[in-house]
């Protein structure tokens, strides 16, 4: 990973950062206030950017798209596909193609959203971005600032929904629908944003890749990023889908190919040549939707339905929908959309939360020099080893923990029932339990925050009273593990492993998890949270 970074930063190398955007919302420029009454939103000619506001996107030529008559398709066909190979010019940090915002004198009132549909109105510059609002709300919901918090553009009508990248125009975004459309913004978590730079293997299948390159179509695992980002390479994504025929209800399955060109299908079978593939978008003006309840909304054959949506399209009609046959398969083709459509600007948007970590660390000089130290003999000493350091950390943890529920329940004489309601009242205060949610819900959540490994929450059973629930994400798919408590002698304990393995409450439990594995597939890594805006 570090040499893909190294060739990258070599590629491109910024000069701007957000911290003046984010110093103006600490002195109060970006206001946030309760209004009751929905986003207003401005005229499409009060939104329109300033030129030095314009952001440098790779130009897809089109190719021809002459139709032919007697040909049965959903969309236009193409006579001779563009080559793989189109040269294009390497987009500039986000954050300086937007002007600052003390030069910005238009503000606008929009509308933020979260999980359980509370909402905050927050009057912005014209100019501000994605990231912009999310540092924003962190900041003042006081959230730990993980570059996992997101904008969403949500159409609940269309059923469909897309995070609006870092680095883009909200304005832009809101200005692209009508006034009378249900286009909602909401803001939470989504750790799968740039998880495909870290592991790309999870997201792009060997069967479904190839690269027309020197090297001959073999794909290089450990370049496999670079030949998305770097123009003298041409990655080609290709596999069968089920396409929606226009004007119609019925799906049909077709050999889709995604090139830097656009998108095609073919009408002969896994064919490639020319004649045979038919253009159906590019992405210069086209964004890729997840589309939600496909079945129930549009009739598709699975649940893992996406779209393309020209970018000044508001309607139904302008929704190019398609289905794929599992999850692994429809992340694979929206990942590469984004990064065919965006390049550089992903990888910066990726890279640059880090750099302005690195250039003002959070960690005072007199924190970074605190040393580990052991009393419990008769001279003090050095704690050097960092595996006995963090093993005493832990035991100082649980004996705190062993104290507090000692206070809690010493009003009377200790009990089950006490021990049980001193372990509740300290989990309901952590931001991965959810009490009454389904498991319909939990999957929801999770799958709306990232379907990546270790994405995880604790949750009341429904159908089992007094147990609890963890639900964790491993490759893709969420899997339910039951939580039960055990009464030994007055003293209650919960496990998951049928009581190999004893905690004295959840949040114990959850601790020793994030460090073993045990019984679970996999370590769990990222708790899903709601905040209350």
């Amino acid at each position: 990973m570090s040499d893909m970074n190294n060739t990258l930063d070599g590629i491109h190398t910024p000069k701007g950062s957000l911290g003046e955007k984010v110093d103006i919302l600490q002195s109060g420029r970006g206001n946030v206030s309760g209004f009751p009454s929905p986003a207003l939103i401005p005229s499409p000619r009060a939104l329109l950017p300033t030129s030095n506001a314009q952001k440098t996107r790779t130009t897809l030529s089109k190719g021809n798209r002459s139709s032919q008559e007697g040909e049965e398709s959903f969309l236009s066909p193409v006579s001779n596909p563009l080559p793989e190979f189109i040269a294009s010019t390497l987009s500039p940090l986000a954050s300086e193609c937007l002007l600052p915002w003390t030069k910005s004198s238009a503000t606008q009132v929009i509308k933020i959203y979260n999980e359980d549909n509370t909402s905050r109105a927050v009057e912005v510059p014209s100019d501000i971005t994605a990231r912009d609002i999310c540092q924003l709300f962190v900041l003042k919901n006081h959230c730990i600032d993980d570059h996992s918090w997101t904008l969403f553009e949500h159409v609940s009508l269309l059923g469909i929904e897309r995070a609006i990248e870092d680095h883009e125009s909200v304005m832009e975004v809101l200005s692209g629908w009508g006034m009378d459309t249900d286009c909602r913004l909401y803001f939470r978590k989504n750790y799968a944003k740039y998880e495909f730079f870290r592991k790309p293997l999870d997201f792009f299948p060997d069967h479904m890749v190839s690269i027309c390159s020197e090297s001959n179509g073999v794909v290089d695992h450990s370049q496999l990023i670079q030949t998305f980002l770097n123009s003298s390479t041409c990655p080609e994504i290709h596999g069968h889908l089920h396409a929606k025929e226009q004007s119609r209800k019925s799906w049909k399955k077709f050999y889709f190919v995604l090139r830097r060109s656009g998108l095609y299908f073919s009408n002969k079978g896994t064919s490639k040549e020319p004649r045979h593939l038919q253009f159906i978008a590019d992405f210069s003006d086209s964004d890729v939707y997840t589309v939600f309840s496909a079945k129930k909304l549009h009739g598709a054959p699975t649940d893992y339905g996406f779209c393309v949506k020209s970018t000044k399209g508001s309607s139904a009609r302008d929704l190019k929908l398609l289905c794929a046959d599992d999850e692994q398969t429809r992340t694979c083709w929206i990942t590469a959309m984004r990064l065919l459509k965006y390049g550089m600007e992903l990888y910066q948007n990726f890279v640059q939360p880090h750099q302005r970590q690195k250039a003002s660390p959070m960690r005072s000089i007199s924190e970074n020099s605190l040393v580990a130290m052991d009393f419990s003999g008769q001279k003090s000493r050095v704690i050097e080893n960092p595996s006995e350091a963090l093993s005493v950390a832990v035991e100082e943890g649980l004996s705190w923990r062993r104290k507090s529920c000692h206070r809690l329940s010493s009003h009377g004489s200790p009990s089950t029932s006490q021990s049980s309601m001193s372990n509740i009242a300290l989990h309901l205060a952590q931001s991965w339990f959810h009490s009454k949610l389904s498991r319909d819900e939990a999957q929801r959540l999770i799958t709306q925050q990232g379907l990546i490994d270790g994405v995880f929450l604790l949750r009341d059973s429904l159908s089992n009273p007094k147990t609890f629930v963890l639900s964790l994400c491993h490759m893709q798919k969420i899997k339910h593990f039951q939580i039960l408590p055990v009464d030994d002698e007055g003293e209650l304990f919960y496990s998951l492993d049928d009581c190999q393995t004893r905690f004295s409450d959840l949040i114990q439990l959850v601790e020793f998890y994030q460090l073993n594995r045990g019984v679970l597939p996999f370590k769990l890594k990222h708790h899903c949270a709601r905040i209350t805006l």
